[in-house]
């Protein structure tokens, strides 16, 4: 889940349990076989890969799963991957947005799974660009505070398209366009300054605040959605309190 940084500790939370990782490296695989397929197995000459690839290999992803990804989604294998990228947009508790992106190669059990598992957790489908609107594409990258100031990433990214960088707790999150975000990488790892995660993802323009039955709700929702296989990323304008967070962690 994306969107804002306190849903994105309690996902790390969770996600140590090891069927929510081998639904992430599922996850990841498929961005490579896509990135091979649309433009071919060269690392060197596909960014897209480099990038999809570089992903995987940060959450320990095998090296023989990421080579057959490659091969498979670049048509070395005779196998034909072929997927959709859909977008579906949803209401859920307290007047919360959420956007769901899918990747998938079966269009018609997409759309029934991600509507099944929205009207069975107490979320609403919305009608299309009634939720999307709250919503902007940007570049993100999070990295670990590790004593560095506002001012030190600043001087390290702005030149390299950086438009903000964002105090989110324990991490700075650095907003740009999603098409800077290579030059935003090649800077922190000239500056030495080591980052957590790179993305294009929808950030919300503004955030609705949960109570603790609503976040107990939402969480419940999302999660639904997370272990559904065509899914890949759950973007929110959801946000709750310290005091919210401090108590789910307590239960």
């Amino acid at each position: 889940m994306s969107g804002h940084s306190k849903w994105a500790t309690t996902k790390h939370k969770k996600a140590v349990i090891d069927a929510k990782r081998a639904k992430s490296f599922a996850k990841l695989i498929k961005n490579i076989e896509v990135a091979a397929r649309m433009g071919g197995p060269d690392l060197a000459g596909n960014p897209g890969l480099e990038l999809a690839v570089t992903k995987a290999k940060k959450t320990s992803v095998p090296n023989d799963n990421i080579d057959r990804a490659i091969k498979r989604g670049a048509g070395l294998t005779g196998e034909v991957v072929d997927y959709t990228e859909i977008m579906y947009e949803a209401r859920g508790p307290q007047g919360s947005a959420l956007l769901i992106e899918c990747l998938t190669d079966n269009k018609n059990r997409a759309a029934s799974e991600v509507r099944l598992a929205i009207s069975r957790n107490g979320g609403t489908i919305a009608d299309p660009g009634s939720v999307s609107y709250l919503f902007t594409r940007k570049g993100v990258v999070s990295l670990p505070k590790n004593g560095l100031g506002e001012d030190d990433i600043l001087m390290a990214v702005l030149d390299a398209g950086a438009e903000e960088v964002k105090d989110s707790g324990e991490n700075w999150e650095v907003h740009s366009e999603p098409g800077d975000l290579q030059a935003i990488r090649d800077a922190l790892t000239e500056a030495g300054i080591e980052y957590e995660s790179d993305e294009a993802e929808f950030v919300p323009s503004m955030e609705v605040q949960l109570d603790l039955d609503g976040a107990k709700k939402f969480l419940k929702l999302v999660d639904a959605l997370e272990e559904l296989d065509d899914v890949q990323n759950v973007y929110t304008n959801a946000d709750m309190s310290d005091e919210v967070q401090a108590a789910l962690d307590a239960e």
